[in-house]
């Protein structure tokens, strides 16, 4: 299996869509830094081809196929394998439970000389190729039979992922010996061998089985024939007795089936007429109509006379005048009493109201007076600091006046210059004036508050005029509505007389529905009474039509009884007369059923004599007989004829088991395939241990016994010693060198489609010394320097991998991982 091509999106830490191109890349390697994906590369091809990697643990762990957060991961591996192309494809999805799945898997053929690089054009899977394979049950035969490998031998040859590069060194003999018969193809001269043994098991059985037919055919000589003919001699003239007998038997049996008739007629009257009975209790049907007819009567009159005491009661309330009226007459005289003495508390409200507003308009008059005095005072004391100001003003410019000098005022020349006051006026008349601002405001608010309270005074005095006169008002017209009426005491006592004249009629409508509700209950009885009476007179007209055929008597309408009666005596009789002739219709049957029967004996006889079963049907029997006798004779000369063709069968049988078996011992006795998975390990095992002398520097050979590796040790005196001693370093020379060997001694050994066209290492270089890793690289180059194979190298140490030619970078962000070819 040699990759061309592989493209991911959504597979691990490739996220984002990503192409490897292998075509020309016979010697590469996948570089970059620890966690980057190099080995991820391998799990794709591994995945793509058997949908699964080594590190997951199997199929349990297809949850790691995705990218994170990603809902799909697709893998598309382009590879040859035996001079063919193919292209296998994976897709897994996580549905919205979060269960993941393979929602596709396919293996195509590609058609000879197919682009690769089409495949970046969108392509259909439809234009890839012939579908060899299209769910993933079908993928795991279909890549076997492409690539020739399974799973773990892939695993352990081709792809050497990391932690089992070692696996092959390390393996059992067992597991060892099947993967070199899958390299080598082996397994054909197993087959051979299945297919033979099979092949004289399968001879043997048909063998055995013509055998058993033909001991089964041991009864067909000429004494049976001999045998068959006479028999069918013996049913012919069987046939022939029985069809001269038939007619009589058929006579007897119709007279006999007649007579039986007429007595099952007689037997059916006469079950009729006895099941002639009146039902129980009809007498009383009858009698209970009349009962309930009087009871229905006797409710009816009791109704009538509750509805003449109600109607009565009825009148009498309706005479005692108006319920109504008296109550709100009442009503009035309550209202009356009530507004009086509220009318009486409203007027003594209205005089405190009235008061109150008297003294509280001449509060206000004062307030105003004492206002009007305070603003008086203010202007005066307003008036006083402006001659202050003046006057202050004057006697600052005195003291730039000089007797004689001109006033620069007035420009007069002044006298004599008057004396300056010792204190200044303006201070005395600000005080004042501030006082006085004082005085006006506190007499304007007390002015406000007084007009406040005289207001809501006011407003009171308004609203309890108005209640004063809504209740005269409502006296004056209760007075009117009272005028002329009656006491209270008498309308109570008139009242009194309505209540109990209704509680009267009310009981009385009780009565009336009481007595109504037994009225038709009554005349349900009545109705039930009746029915039973009319079903009582359709049973007996139902008795009597099905009668009809014997000329019933007829019946009375007006007495049930009585004509159930008259219709059971007349059935007794009529029955009596059947039974009479009864007796001699049965003396027929018997005498017919005799002469069938002594018929049938003779029949009976003649199949006995010859040894046949009767059956039912004599003719159909004697037809069977003679059918049967003819298809005896004939199947036993269809036996001597098999016998033959049987013995001519057996003889090709026996000779084609011999050749089969002889072959299958053959390859067996000789046991071809352990000799040549012998030569093939030795093989191998010479090829590895040169290598590993080479990667060793002379100190280690490989060598084999009895399916186990072993090393010889130079540098201890030869010392033989299992590849489980081994250091780290030391199994990585041991298992590459094997690994080697595999790809170099191996390849062209193989005789079916397991070719190991490629082997890619994904392990441990970073243990080896600079020493040890020079011999590695040369090994890797003079392997890939041959041409027939492609090589691969995962690594990280940049002494290697700048001696490779091609080399893949792989670089990861946050995103995604991708993947840059560098070198040529």
């Amino acid at each position: 299996m040699r990759p061309m091509r592989l493209d991911m999106a959504g597979f691990t830490v490739f996220r984002d869509d990503t192409t490897v191109d292998f075509t020309d890349a016979d010697f590469f390697a996948l570089i970059g830094p620890t966690g980057s994906g190099k080995s991820t590369v391998l799990d794709a091809i591994c995945f793509a081809l058997y949908g699964t990697v080594p590190r997951w643990g199997g199929t349990r762990g297809l949850a790691n196929a995705l990218a994170p957060s990603a809902t799909e991961a697709r893998v598309r591996l382009v590879f040859e394998s035996g001079g063919a192309r193919y292209v296998a494809t994976r897709v897994v999805r996580r549905d919205g439970r979060g269960n993941v799945k393979t929602a596709n898997a396919g293996l195509q053929l590609m058609p000879a000389g197919f682009d690769v690089t089409k495949l970046d054009t969108g392509l259909s899977p439809d234009d890839l190729g012939e579908v060899v394979a299209g769910t993933p049950a079908e993928m795991e035969q279909a890549v076997l039979d492409a690539v020739g490998l399974p799973y773990e031998q892939f695993t352990s040859c081709v792809v050497l992922p990391q932690g089992q590069f070692a696996d092959f060194l390390h393996a059992k003999p067992a597991t060892r010996q099947q993967i070199l018969v899958n390299l080598l193809g082996l397994g054909v001269y197993e087959d051979v061998q299945k297919r033979a043994t099979a092949r004289a098991t399968a001879a043997e059985a048909k063998l055995e089985a013509v055998d058993q037919l033909l001991a089964g055919l041991a009864d067909v000589d000429d004494a049976a024939l001999a045998e068959a003919d006479s028999r069918v001699e013996r049913m012919t003239v069987l046939a022939a007795e029985v069809s001269a007998a038939m007619p009589e038997l058929a006579a007897a049996r119709l007279t006999a089936r007649e007579a039986s008739a007429a007595l099952a007629a007689l037997d059916d009257e006469l079950a009729v007429l006895a099941a002639v009975r009146a039902p129980d209790g009809v007498a009383e049907v009858a009698r209970a109509v009349s009962a309930a007819r009087a009871d229905a009567e006797a409710a009816t009159s009791a109704v009538s006379l509750a509805e003449e005491r109600e109607e009565k009661l009825r009148g009498e309330l309706t005479g005692a005048g108006d319920e109504s009226a008296l109550r709100l007459l009442l009503r009035a005289y309550d209202d009356r009493d009530r507004l009086t003495d509220e009318a009486g508390t409203v007027r003594a409200a209205v005089a405190a109201a009235d008061a109150e507003h008297a003294t509280a308009v001449a509060a206000l008059a004062a307030a105003r007076a004492d206002a009007e005095r305070a603003e008086a005072e203010l202007e005066a004391a307003f008036r006083a600091h402006e001659e202050a100001k003046a006057t202050d003003l004057a006697v600052s410019l005195r003291a730039h006046l000089h007797a004689g000098a001109p006033c620069p005022v007035c420009e007069q020349p002044v006298p004599a210059v008057p004396a300056v006051p010792v204190d200044s006026a303006v201070a005395a008349a600000t005080a004042a004036g501030k006082a006085a601002r004082a005085a006006t405001k506190a007499a304007q608010a007390l002015v406000q508050e007084r007009d406040a309270a005289a207001r809501d005074l006011e407003r009171v005095l308004v609203q309890a005029r108005a209640r004063q006169e809504q209740l005269d008002a409502r006296l004056a017209e209760l007075a009117g509505q009272l005028a002329g009426a009656a006491e209270p005491a008498v309308l109570r006592r008139e009242l009194a007389e309505h209540a109990r004249l209704r509680r009267a009629l009310d009981e009385a409508a009780s009565a009336v529905r009481a007595g109504r509700e037994a009225a038709r209950r009554a005349r349900g009885v009545v109705d039930a009474a009746e029915e039973r009476l009319r079903a009582a007179w359709r049973g007996f007209d139902t008795t009597r039509d099905g009668l009809g055929r014997f000329g019933p008597p007829g019946t009375d309408r007006d007495d049930v009884a009585a004509a159930w009666a008259t219709l059971t005596g007349w059935a007794a009789d009529e029955a009596q007369r059947r039974r009479t002739d009864r007796d001699v219709r049965a003396g027929a049957v018997a005498e017919a059923e005799a002469v069938a029967a002594e018929v049938q004996r003779r029949i009976a006889g003649i199949f006995a004599a010859a040894d046949v079963p009767v059956g039912d049907d004599p003719v159909h029997a004697a037809t069977v007989a003679v059918e049967r006798a003819e298809a005896d004779r004939r199947r036993l000369r269809e036996r001597r004829e098999q016998a033959g063709t049987l013995r001519e069968q057996r003889a090709g049988h026996e000779r084609e088991a011999q050749v089969a078996r002889a072959l299958a011992g053959h390859l067996r006795a000789n046991n071809f395939e352990r000799w040549l998975l012998a030569e093939a390990l030795d093989l191998l095992v010479d090829g590895a241990s040169g290598i590993l002398r080479e990667l060793s520097g002379g100190q280690y050979e490989l060598v084999h016994d009895k399916g186990e590796f072993f090393v010889v040790d130079h540098h201890d005196a030869g010392l033989r010693r299992g590849v489980r001693t081994l250091s780290g370093g030391e199994t990585f020379q041991a298992s590459l060198a094997l690994a080697l060997a595999l790809s170099e001694q191996l390849a062209g050994m193989s005789t079916t489609a397991a070719s190991l066209e490629s082997i890619v290492l994904d392990e441990g270089f970073g243990t080896l010394d600079a020493a040890t890793l020079d011999t590695v690289a040369a090994t890797l180059e003079n392997l890939a320097a041959r041409g027939d194979r492609m090589v691969g190298v995962v690594t990280h140490v940049s002494a290697l991998a700048e001696r490779i030619p091609v080399r893949f970078e792989v670089r990861k962000d946050a995103r995604s991982a991708r993947i840059e070819r560098t070198g040529r």
